[in-house]
């Protein structure tokens, strides 16, 4: 089928690349003309594995092309909108970018057409851009995304599940052969209307947040209290009804998309006269782990130091830094005075964007260690499981860990003559 893409970042490029590995004729369309240039050259604008080899592939095999040419998509079958929806002080969605893609398609479309919101929008927005066609023949789909990333190809390919908002018989049968290419015999494609495929994709991401600021909220009482946050997660993933995935307790959730989307739903209910108080408090439950490492460090310290901090991305496999801890840590720490010697396997230029020269960027976990008077783990790169901490310790001035992760054993990190800090254990 053909399908044009408005929109190629995260969500518009991994969605791109992997329709066009399905088979479908596929044109991403973007006003930046510096990020297309850099597509037509092969060149991703940002760190996700696996989605550069697609790209080329799709390219290649010459199902896969990228324009600025705006008026280009009318002559698809299907339009996927894929734009952002950045966050409004209020913590509503600005919505302005995918209002624009209508707007800009309403009096150029003139064969039927299926426009598809792959963008994470309140309900109501579907409704609202069928209004904004008004006579067009386009009939218009609910779609929301469930990429994670560090993993969107993987889940692109191996979705639990797609949700198709629309009331239109045509159109389901259309997305229906739009992912025909990803059936199994456990995939479920739930089928429903506007308003329902539009909370969905909110209420599973607050749904994951508000288990990640739980079990955060249970690590700090094990701090207080003097119990093993691992053993109490382990007893909890046991239970059938909870699942142990989402109770790593740390630092706190980061990136785009659980930030951004708990608050939109909070202002969303907010809009139509509810207080969603429980969502409210995820979210600062949230802001105020970020800070959990930072206490731990100037507690520690009766005087600044020197301070290695391993990570500096939300979460491994990816560049993105929105939101990120490391942020919040590298900001109150330096206004306390610690020198920083900063690690990350992608994003030390990306940091560099934000601070400058203020701190130093180092090209490997000894490097940032070495001299330092302590080593804050922020980010669980692979990498930084396997460091031989007692041949570690010889290059540091003192040898304490803070774990914001939990990925190691205390007693083993102790044995190496380090003094040892984790979230909710000892």
């Amino acid at each position: 089928m053909k399908i044009s893409i408005y929109g190629t970042g995260f969500v518009g490029l991994t969605t791109g690349a992997c329709l066009a590995n399905l088979g479908h004729e596929v044109i991403c369309i973007d006003i930046d003309k510096d990020k297309i240039n850099k597509l037509n050259q092969n060149i991703i604008p940002f760190y996700e594995p696996s989605l550069k080899e697609l790209v080329e592939l799709g390219k290649i095999k010459g199902r896969l092309k990228f324009t600025t040419d705006t008026t280009s998509g009318i002559n698809s079958e299907i339009i996927f909108n894929c734009v952002g929806t950045p966050q409004m002080e209020d913590g509503s969605a600005n919505l302005s970018y995918v209002f624009a893609v209508v707007n800009s398609l309403a009096n150029l479309i003139i064969k039927p057409t299926i426009f598809i919101n792959k963008s994470t929008v309140p309900a109501g927005t579907a409704r609202k851009c069928q209004e904004l066609f008004k006579d067009k023949p386009v009939k218009v789909v609910s779609n929301p995304e469930f990429l994670k990333e560090g993993n969107a190809v993987y889940d692109f390919m191996h979705p639990d599940k797609i949700v198709v908002g629309t009331s239109d018989q045509e159109a389901r049968e259309v997305l229906r052969n739009v992912y025909s290419g990803l059936e199994r015999p456990y995939l479920k494609i739930l089928e429903t209307e506007w308003e329902t495929a539009e909370i969905i994709k909110y209420a599973n991401n607050s749904f994951l947040a508000t288990k990640i600021s739980f079990i955060n909220e249970i690590a700090n009482i094990c701090d207080a209290l003097g119990g093993e946050i691992k053993t109490v997660a382990k007893a909890l993933g046991m239970d059938y009804r909870i699942s142990p995935k989402f109770l790593n307790a740390g630092l706190g959730y980061g990136g785009e998309c659980f930030p951004k989307d708990v608050r939109a739903l909070i202002s969303t209910a907010r809009e139509h006269g509810y207080s969603a108080k429980l969502l409210e408090e995820v979210h600062q439950v949230n802001e105020r782990q970020k800070r959990v490492l930072v206490n731990k460090i100037l507690k520690h310290y009766s005087e600044a130091a020197t301070l290695a901090i391993w990570g500096l991305t939300f979460k491994p496999k990816t560049s993105d830094t929105r939101e990120a801890v490391s942020l919040v840590m590298i900001r109150e720490l330096s206004s306390a005075g610690f020198k920083l010697r900063v690690y990350d396997p992608i994003a030390n230029e990306e940091v560099k964007k934000i601070f400058g020269d203020s701190i130093i960027y180092c090209q490997s976990a000894e490097e940032a260690a070495e001299g330092s008077d302590g080593i804050a783990l922020v980010t669980e790169w692979d990498e930084f499981r396997g460091v031989n901490f007692s041949k570690l310790g010889e290059t540091m001035k003192t040898k304490v860990l803070f774990d914001g992760r939990n990925i190691y054993e205390p007693s083993i990190i102790k044995k190496s003559g380090f003094t040892y800090y984790g979230v909710g254990r000892s």
